[in-house]
């Protein structure tokens, strides 16, 4: 079972990351203001070193694959597959309908109910 994670629910609208460790969960919503593709590494990175997380194999990180923006997907897609293959952790797609609220709660309801892809991800975009 997935424990410790890093979610991304960037699909152009109310777009946040979240963080998960030891049971604690805290949610960073991205700024508007300014184009948040460009930002999102930067995000994730400020967001790790201020909890002090450690990427490793028990790590994992979950990615919304849409319904959304072209754009949000595919640089949260392409984020997080690059933070897998430097750190050799596990990455998962969700779709964004199965995950009704974005809680600690909901995200493990999504996770028990087994709602995740974790081989091929292929991404959902709004035409």
């Amino acid at each position: 079972m997935i424990k410790d994670f890093i979610i991304l629910n960037c699909i152009g609208k109310n777009d946040k990351i979240g963080l998960c460790i030891n049971r604690n969960f805290y949610i960073h919503k991205l700024n508007y203001k300014v184009n948040k593709n460009d930002h999102l590494v930067s995000n994730i990175l400020n967001l790790v070193k201020k909890y002090k997380v450690n990427l490793d194999n028990k790590f994992s990180i979950i990615v919304n694959i849409g319904p959304g923006s072209f754009s949000s997907i595919r640089t949260s897609l392409s984020v997080a597959k690059g933070i897998k293959i430097s750190k050799n952790i596990n990455l998962y797609g969700f779709k964004n309908s199965d995950l009704k609220q974005f809680d600690l709660a909901n995200i493990e309801l999504l996770i028990c109910k087994d709602l995740m892809e974790n081989k091929l991800i292929k991404p959902i975009y709004l035409s």
